[in-house]
């Protein structure tokens, strides 16, 4: 039988997708600290950078708070809402850019200035002269700046806090203000919490999609797929099922991966955010009808024979035309509402099908190809993180992760909302983090069954093991490092490792790297 999925033009489509636009996604892990043991200190101007959560009223109404970033000089902010002083008067000084003392008292407000023309350090001072409770800088670019002294600046004196918000961030308070409404802010810089109870719920979804994805075909569809099977029942003449990579994919992977991930930081718009998540649609759609369409033949096994015959398409299955509207529903109900507190949901279901969907597709053929890819993500992984910001001032995969203030956000990842946190954020792991090894796991699967392999002397729970142990000391890393971690960094090892050592531990090293599986 084939696989009861989408047509063949489709299946290239979702490879092209797994194998270079997923790599565009973050390493695993959740927002990194500010602090890089790089930014200058010196006397009275030696304050830790503080992650500040932004509240601001518009005519009474909450809005979605905004986040902004301390200076090394001014008054800390408190870590709990609870600590903090009521809401404040939001007041744009005159010069907007507060580079000089404003004719009238700010009177216990909260200055919002514009970045330009004189230092922050100026700014701050000229707005605590005009009375300001706080002043919010509003940077020229869709970041946040690092406010620090140089070693010519006088020990500042400014008893306030000084925070700096993004260009969109600050363009919503400007456009409020402006319009001559009443806005009121409040700030505070909450801590995390020590305890993430987020991380094992990821820990399992990842480990449990690698698992399901590799026996998927032999559990759910009931044999292998061909390579001379026609899709969805069509009696036209059959396609491939399967997309077998090569040793050159390598060096096309590391090319268009990073190209995908320079266009995604230079020109980091809506419209781009906006292009991944349509393709993310796309794939989201072939998964879930390829998963839901498999299993329900799987339990109905008298399903599979019952067919209608379409214009270009040829037969059909029943199952395949009742599925794909009601998977259509549920990624247009995602995509309409990615701002709900739920979405995670929909885009983890999405996500989960179209990968198990994409290792049914897309098959390693021995380590040598494997080596080549897993080696390749591995040192793109370690430089687009680790290096890269010694080239571009900051990392530029990370940077990506975090997307825009105004647009949605990459979707190519699996994530589960923080336990106690204060910004509702998330953790989350990128789909490459998974596919990559997950192929090498698959391949594992296919080799024990075709050289008469069981449990006890195969390979597929060896590199089961190891990718879970693997993905552990990624979370490990990410909670003694408090940052992103590059998560193939330790998979690569834990998992193309583990197999190498036992194959060549066993005398089956050269059939493995020869092996056609």
């Amino acid at each position: 039988m084939a696989i009861p999925s989408t047509p063949h033009r489709g299946r290239l489509l979702l490879a092209v997708i797994g194998l270079l636009a997923f790599r565009a996604s973050p390493a695993a892990g959740a927002d990194s600290e500010f602090e890089d043991g790089v930014s200058p200190k010196f006397p009275g101007c030696d304050n830790p950078f503080q992650k500040v959560k932004v509240m601001y009223w518009v005519n009474g109404d909450e809005q979605n708070s905004l986040t902004g970033i301390t200076a090394r000089f001014g008054l800390p902010l408190p870590v709990s809402v609870y600590n903090t002083e009521k809401r404040r008067f939001v007041v744009l000084p005159d010069p907007k850019s507060s580079c000089a003392k404003a004719p009238e008292t700010l009177a216990n407000a909260v200055a919002v200035a514009q970045r330009g023309e004189c230092t922050f350090l100026e700014k701050a001072k000229a707005a605590a002269a005009s009375g300001a409770s706080a002043l919010v800088i509003i940077n020229d670019e869709n970041d946040l700046q690092k406010m620090v002294c140089t070693d010519k600046d006088p020990p500042p004196n400014i008893n306030m806090p000084v925070v700096m918000v993004s260009q969109s961030a600050g363009a919503k308070i400007l456009k409020a203000d402006e319009s001559k409404l009443i806005v009121e802010m409040l700030m505070y810089a909450p801590e995390k919490p020590s305890y993430d109870g987020a991380i094992p719920f990821l820990w399992m979804m990842a480990v449990g999609t690698v698992a399901c994805a590799s026996v998927w075909t032999i559990a759910v569809v009931g044999e292998e797929p061909t390579k001379n099977a026609p899709s969805l029942g069509s009696e036209e003449e059959p396609e491939s099922d399967i997309v077998e990579l090569q040793t050159k994919t390598a060096l096309v992977f590391i090319v268009t991966s990073s190209l995908v991930l320079l266009f995604l930081f230079y020109f980091r718009s809506i419209w781009s955010a906006w292009l991944l998540v349509g393709l993310f649609c796309l794939g989201g759609l072939q998964g879930l009808h390829y998963v839901a369409t498999t299993l329900i033949i799987r339990i109905c096994n008298g399903c599979r024979e019952n067919k209608v015959k379409l214009p270009l398409i040829g037969n059909v299955t029943v199952v395949a035309l009742v599925v794909l509207p009601l998977a259509l529903i549920i990624v247009v109900y995602w995509a309409s509402h990615q701002a709900s507190s739920c979405a995670w949901v929909g885009q983890n279901l999405m996500g989960i099908c179209m990968m198990i969907l994409v290792l049914q597709v897309v098959h390693m053929p021995n380590i040598k190809v494997a080596s080549a890819l897993l080696i390749s993500a591995f040192l793109y992984d370690i430089f687009w993180v680790f290096i890269s910001p010694f080239i571009f001032k900051k990392s530029v995969m990370i940077t990506v992760a975090r997307g825009t203030d105004d647009g949605p956000s990459l979707p190519m990842v699996l994530k589960m909302p923080k336990e106690f946190d204060a910004w509702n954020g998330y953790d989350m792991i990128g789909f490459g983090d998974i596919l990559f090894p997950g192929l090498l796991v698959a391949f594992s699967f296919r080799y024990d069954r075709t050289h008469g392999k069981d449990l006890t002397d195969g390979y597929f729970i060896p590199l089961m093991l190891g990718y879970a142990f693997g993905l552990s000391c990624t979370y490990l890393g990410l909670y003694i490092m408090k940052s992103g971690q590059p998560a193939l960094l330790y998979l690569v090892p834990s998992t193309l490792g583990v197999m190498t050592i036992l194959g060549a531990k066993r005398g089956e090293l050269s059939q493995l790297w020869n092996a056609k599986a």
